[in-house]
């Protein structure tokens, strides 16, 4: 083995410690990145094969009742590469054994031919057969967690029949990948179904032989965005007469939009988490590398003055830099994909695929080794480039002494405000500033991850107390399959166990200001409310006024709106009118796209007359099982919403993830705040070991010598703190606003505990690992550290 290998693993096996505190930071950056590259890859590859092999749409439309013969015209629109003309509707399921009402979204099934966009994946048994009246296919998601299987039998009320179904086949479709039911912020299983049914059976309930109330249409591959927009446009004009409620593109398609929303997350993660640990390793080598070459300037000169050249010499320091990075690589690249099929995991429960495997190919492993390298080589440049021009000469002389001079002419000496241990810590500080204040900015990365994951706890808290507290404070929600007279809404309170209702009224519009447009739902309430509640931007409650609009802060910036100004409404029901409504007030919203009116007002201008779209209630938890009893009885309600199981669920699904969250961003704070004041102390104190054994030899007690520094790396990590809550702070901001869509807003909150826990965790493990290197102090070898070079 050559003379340089040799000496490469003699410093490897005494800077193990150091190499390996430098590795496990560099390993958190590598197996973020596998994680979340490897997830994204997985989730977008899988997410492209489907929506190819199973005809995804690419505008999507609904109406009242459109005639056959439009699809034909619509297939003839330029780049329409395919119609599929459906029925869709709401349906109340009664499972027996399960004691609350479920909701069903039933699709029809064509008789005599095969879907041409969105197709179905039977997992098991068979579609539904032509003629077959009782006869469905249900999701995999519902039939997993109802226990259903082929042959499996349960009750639905469809339109005004309520009919035994006979489950025939167990199917998925890329339209339903991520399934909400109504009214609810995270998939629920147990309570929502996407129901397969033959087209004749669903046309004779809902009176529409011969008609379709839902058109899918696929474009012609690679269709350009103009051309979306042609085909929405040409679209709406056909289906305009026959209540169309106005087409959307994919990217606007529930199950989509949701898909789309978790891939630009984990896009997030994987370029502003692995960025922070690759900067932290580069760092923690350039302080390392550049202190051994400062304690190993004489064995440098011998080497060039035996022959050794500069690249060899270089390369040897280099390599050691390298092989630090490949046990990062090798430790990250475990880490990644253990916890990236942990993940997939996770997802299968979310996202409903045919199969979704963990992507682990090379390139993934070769990108981050790569980056993670590059990383390494540049914190070890300029050390290494002092090395190449180091000549022999001058490396085989003791190093110049320093050069002391009174820190401000000696005004802290002179008032006695430190000790002199305490002063000798200061100044060795104030001696290195520029490498002090990287060290506090290290360490404050761990302070600001673990800041933004508690961060985003008590953000989700904050969501969940505006959203389910303050907001949607009913227990229930009835939906109408149509809109109903207002004696309905007298029908649904006189139902048992109802303590209280409220009705509403929604309104599928097209809103414009100018050049923007938004196509949303106006959602009438009474003026005054307290179970389903609007609040202003300071979440106080907000009276509705008798006219104009109260819009959400999201539509608001969307259409550029300000109050006093006049948005134009475009009713796509009734009347189809178009007015011009001013702007009363800009509201808080996390969820959603929302706009409020006066309900009385809505009518008026929607020029129905008085009706109402469903009712929320307020419930007596007594009588629950009568109330969920009579619903199941009323063919007018198509869909209940459960507020209360839908908070339930939401915080289950939030708390499991935050702790796994809070666990993984714990460890790798932990691990940032460890490597960087360890390595910073142990530098310390080779650098400070010949004074720190004097003040031994002159008396002082271990613990005053320890002291020194202590209060050097107790400064430090103080320094890092508010740095810290600053950081955290401005990438929870970010963080949230760049994950911000219509459908889900979290808003970053962050309260002055958050910081205090965040520190607490950091400044424990800077004290653990300033305690190891004490030890160190504690066994210094005297005689040999105060031996002077000649």
């Amino acid at each position: 083995m050559r003379a340089l290998d040799i000496k490469l693993f003699r410093d490897l096996r005494r800077l193990w410690a150091q190499s390996l505190a430098i590795a496990l930071v560099m390993a958190c950056g590598v197996a973020t990145l596998i994680l979340a590259f490897g997830a994204y890859l997985s989730l977008e590859e899988t997410r492209d094969a489907y929506y190819e092999r199973y005809k995804f749409g690419d505008v999507f439309a609904s109406a009242s009742r459109v005639p056959d013969s439009v699809a034909r015209r619509i297939a003839e629109i330029d780049g329409v590469a395919a119609v599929e003309s459906r029925i869709v509707e709401m349906a109340l399921l009664d499972i027996e054994g399960f004691r609350e009402p479920a909701t069903g979204l039933i699709v029809s099934t064509p008789p005599d031919r095969s879907i041409d966009v969105n197709d179905v994946f039977v997992r098991q048994g068979r579609m539904p057969e032509p003629g077959r009246v009782n006869e469905v296919a249900i999701d995999t998601q519902f039939a997993e967690a109802q226990r259903f299987e082929i042959g499996s039998e349960f009750e639905a009320v469809i339109g005004s029949a309520k009919m035994r179904l006979t489950v025939v086949g167990i199917a998925m479709s890329p339209e339903f990948v991520y399934a909400l039911g109504p009214g609810d912020m995270m998939p629920d299983s147990r309570r929502f179904a996407t129901i397969w049914m033959p087209e004749e059976a669903l046309a004779s309930l809902f009176d529409l032989d011969g008609a379709f109330n839902s058109v899918s249409v696929r474009l012609l591959r690679d269709a350009s965005e103009t051309a979306v927009i042609e085909a929405i446009e040409a679209i709406d004009d056909l289906l305009e007469p026959y209540g169309g409620t106005g087409a959307h593109a994919r990217k606007d398609q529930m199950s989509n939009a949701f898909l789309q929303g978790e891939l630009d997350q984990l896009r997030g993660m994987a370029q502003m988490i692995p960025p922070i640990f690759l900067l932290v390793s580069a760092f923690l080598i350039n302080m390392i590398l550049s202190r051994l070459i400062e304690l190993e300037r004489e064995q440098i000169g011998l080497l060039k003055a035996l022959g050794f050249g500069r690249g060899a010499v270089a390369w040897h320091y280099l390599k050691l830099v390298l092989v630090i990075a490949v046990i990062g690589v090798l430790i990250g690249a475990a880490l990644g994909t253990w916890a990236g099929r942990g993940m997939t995991v996770m997802y299968s429960r979310f996202f409903a695929f045919p199969f979704l495997v963990f992507r682990s190919d090379i390139d993934i492993y070769l990108i981050a080794a790569v980056v993670s390298m590059a990383a390494a080589a540049a914190g070890a440049l300029r050390a290494i480039t002092v090395v190449f021009a180091l000549p022999p000469a001058v490396a085989m002389r003791p190093p110049a002494p320093q050069v002391y001079r009174q820190f401000m002419g000696g005004l802290l000496s002179r008032l006695n405000l430190f000790s002199q241990l305490t002063t000798m810590a200061l100044r060795h500080l104030v001696r290195h500033p520029v490498r002090s204040l990287l060290t506090a900015i290290g360490t404050a990365f761990a302070v600001a991850l673990m800041g933004v994951a508690l961060g985003t706890l008590s953000s989700v808290d904050f969501m969940v107390d505006a959203v389910f507290f303050r907001t949607e404070r009913q227990d229930a929600t009835l939906a109408f399959s149509t809109a109903r007279p207002s004696q309905a809404f007298e029908a649904v309170a006189r139902l048992p166990g109802v303590i209280a209702a409220e009705p509403y009224l929604s309104a599928p519009v097209t809103m414009r200001n100018g050049q923007y447009s938004r196509q949303l739902t106006i959602t009438g309430k009474p003026p005054q409310t307290d179970l389903s509640r609007v609040l202003d931007l300071d979440l106080a409650p907000v009276l509705l006024p008798p006219t104009g609009l109260a819009i959400g802060d999201r539509v608001a910036d969307l259409l550029h709106l300000r109050p006093g100004d006049l948005a134009r409404v475009e009713f796509l029901d009734g009347e189809r009118r178009t007015v011009d409504v001013p702007v009363t007030q800009i509201i808080q919203s996390y969820i959603g796209l929302v706009v409020f009116m006066d309900i009385e007002a809505l009518a008026r201008l929607q020029g129905t007359g008085p009706r109402i779209s469903g009712v929320h209630l307020l419930v007596d938890d007594s009588r629950l099982d009568d109330l969920y009893t009579a619903v199941k009885e009323t063919p007018q309600i198509s869909a209940v919403a459960l507020v209360s199981r839908s908070r339930q669920r939401f915080q289950e699904t939030m708390q499991e993830n935050m702790t796994m969250m809070l666990t993984v961003y714990l460890a790798l704070s932990i691990i940032i705040a460890f490597g960087v004041v360890y390595n910073s102390a142990r530098i310390q104190l080779s650098e400070r070991a010949r004074e720190l054994a004097t003040l031994r030899v002159l008396g002082f007690r271990r613990a005053e010598v320890s002291n020194v520094l202590f209060i050097e790396i107790g400064v430090i990590v103080a320094l890092a703190q508010p740095i810290g809550w600053l950081i955290a702070t401005g990438l929870g901001i970010i963080i949230t606003d760049s994950l911000a869509t219509d459908m889900f807003r979290v808003p970053f909150v962050i309260e002055p505990s958050t910081f205090a826990i965040a520190s607490i965790v950091v400044v424990a493990a800077a004290l653990v690992s300033a305690l190891i290197v004490r030890r160190r102090v504690d066994s210094l070898d005297l005689v040999r550290v105060l031996k002077t070079r000649e």
